[in-house]
């Protein structure tokens, strides 16, 4: 009996997760939220209350931006980061680094 007492807790709290999976998933991915489904005044505020902030363009794809261009520093600097959203393909969301181009003396 306490065989199947576990293996239905088991199952339940499995079918549990399934159900509840993406509301999970849209959970954990607050600290990287996901562009497209946002407009692009959203993710605007959402860098400009943070100063900085790691956005999800895709489940695999994702970058830092930042709020300002001066926040890149040393052999970085600002450069435009457009995102895609609900409402603009290339939305300006912000700043990300890209390293300097400074020809032969370039640290790569």
């Amino acid at each position: 009996m306490m065989r199947k007492a576990s293996a239905l807790r088991l199952a339940t709290g499995l079918m549990a997760m399934a159900l509840t999976g993406p509301v999970a998933a849209q959970t954990l991915s607050a600290d990287r939220p996901f562009t497209p489904a946002l407009s692009c005044a959203a993710v605007k505020g959402i860098v400009a209350r943070r100063g900085h902030v790691v956005l999800a363009s895709s489940p695999t794809a994702y970058e830092t931006v930042h709020y300002e261009s001066g926040a890149c520093q040393n052999e970085v600097t600002g450069a435009p980061a457009f995102e895609p959203t609900l409402d603009d393909p290339y939305c300006f969301a912000g700043y990300r680094c890209v390293q300097r181009n400074n020809g032969e003396n370039s640290v790569r």
